[in-house]
């Protein structure tokens, strides 16, 4: 079984999308699917529970807090999950019919070995320093994540065994967490992308700038500095590779801003 962890703060535009979207897979297994309600404001509640009324056949659990934060809503689906593999999925995300059935024949499939698969979004490529082998995959590395993080959650499914020796989010981290997460994450397991495009994200909007928790590029800078601080603290970098790594995001931070007001200005 697949549990499939969605996180839910005003989404009730989209969230019905989603879930239709994980009823429309191809793979044949099971799907329990946990919906953290964190605090939504708007109208997500009802509309969640009218569509789990309406779809009977689909195992969705819906658990109500109060507003912690995506890491905290993620750690309180993660502590009841059953499945055998965990699953991603951000409210305002759809997955693409054959997304599950193509990352399981990988996950599956003993010779490969892989604990933790993410795939491209739509129109989203793989860029330096990832490279594609033979069987279209890309591996992930800690020194790869340190330069680029190309994995959405929303793209992500991993084994158990990665709860057991990773851990969870950090429950008090709401910027750049997933790449906190998958940091952690690398040094005892094995991390790979499929090189194929298998996820709609935020409605087809770009990923930095628009909306949701990547709107704040301000607050994303701090969360990638703490990344840092931790990665230094834990011996996985030294000194100097700290201090460049700093200098290396704040100019990637800088060219971010840039390019953000430039889109606007083009109506992007």
């Amino acid at each position: 079984m697949i549990s499939v962890i969605i996180p839910v703060y005003n989404c009730e535009k989209s969230i019905e999308k989603t879930f239709i979207s994980i009823k429309n897979q191809t793979w044949k297994g099971d799907f329990e699917i946990i919906v953290v309600n964190d605090g939504a404001t708007d109208g997500s509640k009802n509309v969640i529970e009218s569509y789990r009324r309406k779809n009977p056949d689909q195992d969705i659990i819906l658990i109500n807090q109060e507003n912690g934060g995506v890491s905290k809503a993620r750690n309180t689906a993660m502590k009841i999950a059953k499945g055998d593999y965990i699953a991603l999925l951000d409210s305002d995300d759809e997955w693409l019919p054959e997304k599950i059935e193509r990352q399981m024949e990988f996950l599956e499939n003993k010779d490969f070995n892989i604990d933790f698969l993410g795939t491209r979004r739509i129109n989203h490529q793989l860029l330096y320093p990832y490279k594609v082998d033979e069987n279209n995959l890309s591996e992930i590395t800690f020194r790869r994540l340190m330069l680029r993080n190309e994995t959405q959650p929303s793209t992500v499914i991993f084994k158990r065994k990665v709860l057991q020796n990773s851990g969870l989010f950090d429950a008090d981290q709401r910027y750049a967490e997933d790449l906190n997460y998958w940091l952690r994450i690398s040094e005892n397991n094995k991390m790979y992308i499929l090189n194929e495009e298998l996820l709609f994200a935020g409605s087809g909007k770009r990923s930095f700038g628009i909306s949701g928790l990547s709107a704040n590029l301000e607050a994303m800078e701090k969360g990638f500095q703490k990344n840092l601080k931790e990665m230094l603290l834990q011996n996985r970098i030294r000194c100097t590779e700290y201090a460049l790594y700093v200098v290396f995001y704040k100019l990637k931070y800088v060219i971010r801003i840039n390019r953000n007001a430039y889109l606007k200005l083009k109506g992007r």
